[in-house]
């Protein structure tokens, strides 16, 4: 971040928690050296920072560098005047939507396994037993080897009935697919066989 673009973000950084009530008017603002910390800059950069929202009256700096919040109005006309509430609001937009269609990946993904489950003749049998997620961690010996060359069934006891590749879902993966890190199995089993499965995939 290039120092001129950094201190005049943190300015309007703090102008919003001023007008969000984090900082209320009349209260004190964390000294430059703990500011600095909190947004990871130089004091020099904080100091340009605060000089910008006090040359705006919304703050004032007493002689010992006491930082004091005098008016939330200005601080809000500060953040329009520079269009930064259209920006925050624009993230929080794009922050939901990506929840919502993270929920809605979710709940579809829920519907595919039970779908496996009630349906499938080969898992009748194992029915009474939930599905499990396992993470495939970077250092797990399974990492760029095949479910065939694994003897994932053999070792573990455990049947595959899908894996989960970041928003991509593929089900009953075949014995030649190649796992990779940060894969996540779900498999179903007896009752030991979450333990035995994570044990697998947890060896280096």
């Amino acid at each position: 971040m290039q120092d001129i673009a950094g201190y005049k973000s943190i300015a309007l950084d703090i102008a919003q928690r001023i007008v969000s009530g984090e900082f209320g008017v009349r209260s004190k603002i964390s000294g430059r050296s703990l500011l600095a910390s909190q947004y990871h800059v130089s004091p020099e950069t904080i100091r340009k920072s605060i000089n910008l929202l006090k040359e705006e009256d919304i703050v004032s700096v007493s002689q010992g560098k006491e930082i004091i919040v005098i008016s939330d109005q200005r601080a809000l006309d500060y953040l329009t005047k520079n269009n930064y509430l259209k920006t925050v609001y624009s993230l929080k937009q794009d922050l939901e939507n990506l929840l919502e269609q993270k929920k809605e990946i979710d709940h579809k993904f829920e519907k595919v396994i039970s779908g496996i489950i009630n349906f499938s003749d080969r898992l009748q049998n194992l029915k009474p037993y939930h599905p499990i997620e396992i993470n495939v961690s970077e250092s797990s010996h399974v990492v760029g080897k095949t479910i065939a060359n694994l003897e994932f069934w053999q070792q573990t006891g455990a049947t595959i009935i899908a894996l989960r590749r970041g928003t991509d879902i593929s089900i009953s993966p075949g014995p030649h697919v190649i796992l990779r890190e940060n894969d996540v199995l779900i498999v179903v089993g007896d009752g030991q066989v979450h333990q035995r499965t994570t044990q697998f995939i947890n060896q280096q």
